[in-house]
């Protein structure tokens, strides 16, 4: 029986794809199956790919889209082919770290979770002194407890939402969650923001793993390193979904997650309002002004508080530097 599907993404990965795979490939025994999809790249990763399945007889499901679609089209596709009991999603210029595979298999079979939370490293060519100081090694996804089943759902949440890791890669989830509706959003920036608390607001169980179980590869071209008015608008918009989902909820009235949930729009809203503050030689005043609009208006739609009770519930918890950063844009512009 198949218990676990590892579902890796590929394009334009040509340099990192052994390297990721053979970091899954030590671990993974016959009951783990691996999907790899090339979503037609334009270097040799299709290639290498079918290279990498010879090395591997018979153990790797290699797929190809026929024209690019981007990342949530290719997870989507690999999601439609699993036939694991759980998935994980695995970008591939990044890696497994040793022994992740056989601890994530003894707690699937001990507590049979919903969902499994791991935590990660920053994996960079060049690691220096200041990265480790940063904490580098061992970042965080989750506050909350570790090591054991739990059953709090508005606990799951507000801990994801407190460290805004939302990313795929560090959750494995069971296949029968996504059911046939929830899928990534194809063409969308920001998509596993826009996607995991939807899982996430599905979950019955959960269990924290503190340690990090993935290796994700620092690159100069993320997308926050690139980032561009549609990359912005993507991000301010992009927990209006999961807000609308969670507001008919009774977990929508827990004050923790209130605020856990608030805060992550704030992430989102000043990260997309310091974008156009760094373009002002690309934008012009009345394009800044307008998108400025758009995003306190994706705010006051995504969050349980709006920008001033934000404000004042920043300032009632002592928190001044976030109540001035928060007021500080909230005005800009206007």
């Amino acid at each position: 029986m198949t218990w676990l599907s590892i579902l890796v993404p590929v394009y334009n990965v040509e340099p990192y794809l052994e390297e990721c795979l053979e970091s899954i490939m030590s671990q993974a025994g016959q009951d783990v199956e691996v999907i790899v999809l090339d979503d037609c790249s334009t270097d040799n990763s299709w290639l290498a790919m079918q290279k990498l399945g010879q090395r591997w007889p018979g153990r790797l499901k290699l797929l190809q889209h026929s024209s690019n679609a981007g990342l949530s089209a290719a997870r989507n596709t690999m999601l439609e082919a699993a036939q694991g009991q759980y998935l994980w999603f695995i970008d591939s210029d990044d890696k497994l770290l040793p022994g992740c595979v056989s601890a994530l298999k003894n707690i699937v079979h001990t507590h049979a979770p919903d969902v499994v939370l791991c935590d990660f490293s920053v994996w960079r060519e060049k690691s220096r002194l200041k990265h480790r100081m940063r904490g580098e090694l061992h970042r965080r996804t989750f506050r909350g407890a570790a090591q054991h089943l739990q059953t709090d759902n508005s606990g799951l949440l507000a801990g994801l939402l407190a460290t805004g890791q939302m990313h795929a890669w560090s959750k494995i989830s069971k296949r029968s969650l996504w059911g046939s509706s929830l899928r990534f959003p194809p063409g969308r920036y920001f998509e596993d923001l826009m996607t995991m608390p939807l899982l996430t607001l599905r979950c019955q169980s959960y269990y924290y793993c503190a340690t990090p179980w993935v290796a994700y590869r620092q690159h100069s071209t993320s997308i926050l390193s690139t980032m561009n008015l549609r990359k912005a608008s993507d991000q301010s918009a992009s927990l209006i979904g999961f807000s609308q989902s969670l507001g008919i909820t009774p977990l929508s009235q827990n004050s923790a997650l209130k605020m856990a949930w608030a805060q992550q729009c704030a992430r989102n809203f000043i990260g997309a309002m310091r974008f156009l503050a760094r373009r002002e030689n690309q934008l012009s005043d009345a394009e800044r002004a307008a998108a400025a609009q758009q995003f306190r208006a994706d705010f006051e739609q995504s969050s349980p508080y709006s920008l001033l009770e934000l404000q004042q519930q920043y300032f009632y918890k002592g928190w001044w530097l976030r109540a001035l950063k928060l007021r500080g844009w909230t005005n800009w512009k206007k």
